[in-house]
């Protein structure tokens, strides 16, 4: 499906609602201005000359440059030239387009995640082979200026630390929130984050100990450490959280997981795709599908390789707004191919190929350099509706998972029957 563009990308990738902070300074002198303006428009002439839509949406690009590139000239802080450079790209409408830096998680993400290519062009801007930032394993999202948790990986320090899904980041050590610069020179030390967590309650103090997070690795481990069997009605349901799909070790330890790991007894299985990254190729969902399983053991082996291993029980797919790109494709064809039901809200319709472009700064544009369609059906914009519907109110859900929760009742059922 991606052939012709797999060796300079990784085909699909998800948009994780990341909050845009560019590396410029607060202050703007002359010069800070010349190279706004000059980075602005590296960014517009990368847009122009890779959008995978020649014709740009229908609309005229040089003339929303002329628009946006004014109030990149007049930017006072390096926060408005970022504001002004993703008002610009939001024109397009496209999924897999934004802008990045290094003040961001995602910015981060993005570079592990790509290999090729792009992995070559990131390194001047990172020390040694490995990406790495100071975080503590959170998804978040904006919602009417406020700073809610919408995702806690597994193992952790925000998993070890008890923050919770629904969470309201009021700040961190007293000082306004950021997602990577909160904890700048902080890894293996104490950081206190007030939180509200219950609606109109007083903010409370959790302390967190940030660490240094290499993405794929910590995509990994928490993949890993989500895994886990939910007791209910004499069953035991198995569930496993792939926070990124972006290559084939995350399938790799799905199959061992089920096959080898602490999901082989599992009566069934819950496969939650709710946000993180994307990634994904088709063919992953043969898991699902019939075919035999081969194993391989040597007179030296304790254990025999299992290759081709397959889930051949009840299973279940969790999804929600944040299901995107690849994790469509998936959630797609599980629908369509009848594995199971799939529980939780309308995915996000977001099914461009994309690709990382470094600017001469560092900074980072992603780009959707190629449509996609599923079956002939094209998801951009539409996204993929569940069979069981169960509404999320994110703010103050203080951990509660009501999509889960339905997930483990649907499947408790469908097993008792």
């Amino acid at each position: 499906m991606f052939n012709s563009l797999k060796c300079r990308m990784v085909a699909l990738l998800i948009l994780a609602s990341p909050a845009y902070v560019s590396l410029l300074p607060a202050s703007a002198t002359a010069e800070t201005q010349k190279s706004s303006v000059e980075l602005f428009d590296e960014a517009w002439q990368l847009t122009r000359d890779r959008f995978y839509d020649s014709s740009m949406g229908g609309i005229d690009w040089k003339a929303i440059g002329d628009k946006y590139r004014p109030q990149a000239v007049v930017a006072s802080s390096s926060q408005q030239l970022s504001t002004v450079i993703n008002a610009m790209l939001a024109e397009l409408g496209a999924s897999h387009t934004g802008y990045f830096t290094p003040a961001d998680p995602a910015y981060y993400q993005l570079a592990d995640i790509f290999g090729g290519a792009e992995r070559k062009e990131a390194r001047p801007f990172f020390k040694g082979d490995e990406i790495r930032y100071p975080g503590i394993g959170i998804f978040t999202r904006q919602i009417d200026g406020r700073t809610f948790v919408t995702g806690v990986m597994d193992g952790l320090p925000a998993a070890k630390g008890d923050l919770r899904v629904g969470d309201e980041i009021v700040n961190a050590d007293g000082q306004p929130f950021a997602p990577v610069d909160s904890f700048v020179g902080k890894a293996g030390q104490p950081v206190t984050l007030n939180i509200r967590r219950y609606r109109d309650s007083v903010p409370r103090p959790l302390l967190v100990t940030p660490q240094t997070i290499q993405p794929n690795t910590a995509f990994l481990s928490a993949m890993r450490d989500s895994a886990r069997v939910i007791e209910a009605g004499g069953l035991k349901i198995g569930y496993v959280h792939v926070w990124s799909y972006a290559g084939g070790r995350y399938q790799d330890l799905l199959e061992e997981l089920i096959s080898d790991g602490k999901l082989k007894d599992a009566d069934a299985l819950i496969w939650d795709l709710r946000d993180g990254w994307g990634g994904a190729q088709p063919h992953y969902l043969d898991i699902f599908a019939p075919g035999p399983t081969m194993t391989m053991k040597g007179r030296r082996d304790s254990k025999p390789d299992i290759i081709n291993a397959k889930w051949r029980r009840a299973a279940l797919l969790l999804i929600n707004g944040g299901t995107r790109s690849g994790k469509e494709v998936l959630t797609y064809g599980f629908k369509k191919y009848g594995y199971g039901e799939v529980v939780g809200s309308r995915t996000a319709g977001a099914l461009l190929a994309g690709r990382t472009f470094y600017l001469s700064d560092g900074s980072l544009l992603l780009l959707a350099v190629a449509d996609v369609a599923v079956d002939g059906e094209r998801l951009e914009g539409k996204g993929v509706e569940p069979t069981i519907e169960v509404p999320f109110d994110l703010p103050y859900a203080a951990g509660a998972d009501p999509q889960l929760d339905r997930a483990v009742e649907v499947l408790t059922q469908k097993l008792s029957q």
